[in-house]
């Protein structure tokens, strides 16, 4: 596994990869993996044949009231458990090296940036939007995977890719899970035992609505806040349903896929979760 940490080195890479006819595909990270991570390496790699990876903690997309500095890190852990998945490169910049000095270049998607966490944590998603399309510049890839926890992340992102015309397919891939429920996240860590004993209720909440329908979008919201509300340790900050596709505000009877967004706080950290509701559908 190559090691890269400047544009020139993985460029180089790709090309070689390029050159040996290999087909490359792209999971951009911000590090501390987990196995949710390690099963975005697993899709890419049933569709592409080199897999390049990218741990880069991202600080454009933390706002100012968000500690960049406390975002968990462990480079080498990353590495050897990127070694064992049968990764080809990583592309591992720092901040100096992703934005030169004076860059003020953003990319944004205004219909997805200020919504849902958008409004939560203003300039987040331009953040995003600006350092995925940096990554897809500078690897050049086939394909890119991401996950579906951040549902809104990979809504944007395909919009981001269609409108721009980049060569890029995106690919969704199902949110991972612990044993109990609770989604995947680099940020489950800083969670008390306390915290973490009650954060499954997210998963429960979702899968409740998942399998009982109800007669309206809004009946869905009160049921879902009603649940998460039982927990005392939920900060409840969003619950929205949208249309699966555009994100766009739904009301009323569904009639068509609709999808369940959750950000919830406990404590300090905000955790986020999602579920696909389909009218007429009962999973149960």
């Amino acid at each position: 596994m190559q090691i890269c940490p400047s544009k020139i080195r993985i460029r180089q890479e790709i090309a070689r990869l390029r050159a040996a006819g290999q087909t490359i595909g792209l999971v951009p990270t911000m590090g501390f993996l987990h196995e949710g991570h390690l099963q975005l390496m697993r899709r890419a790699a049933q569709h592409a044949d080199a897999v390049v990876a990218t741990i880069f903690v991202n600080p454009t997309q933390f706002g100012p009231n968000e500690d960049l500095s406390r975002y968990p890190r462990d480079l080498e852990r990353d590495l050897d458990l990127l070694r064992a998945e049968g990764v080809a490169a990583v592309f591992t910049p720092s901040p100096e090296e992703m934005y030169l000095p004076g860059a003020d270049a953003i990319v944004d998607v205004p219909s997805l940036s200020g919504i849902l966490q958008g409004a939560l944590r203003p300039g987040h998603f331009q953040g995003v939007a600006t350092v995925v399309s940096k990554l897809f510049n500078i690897t050049q890839p086939d394909l890119a995977v991401f996950g579906e926890k951040d549902y809104q992340q990979l809504a944007l992102i395909r919009k981001m890719v269609r409108d721009l015309d980049m060569p890029v397919r995106i690919i969704g891939h199902p949110t991972a899970r612990e044993a109990d429920g609770l989604a995947m996240s680099s940020r489950n860590v800083r969670l008390s035992p306390a915290q973490r004993a009650a954060a499954p209720i997210l998963n429960a909440a979702l899968t409740h609505a998942e399998h009982h329908p109800l007669p309206s979008a809004e009946a869905y919201v009160t049921q879902v806040s009603q649940h998460l509300a039982r927990e005392a340790l939920c900060d409840i900050k969003s619950v929205e349903i949208r249309d699966s596709e555009n994100l766009t505000t739904l009301s009323g009877p569904l009639h068509r896929p609709a999808v369940i967004l959750l950000a919830v706080a406990f404590g300090d950290v905000l955790l986020i979760d999602q579920r696909v509701i389909t009218p007429g559908k009962d999973s149960s």
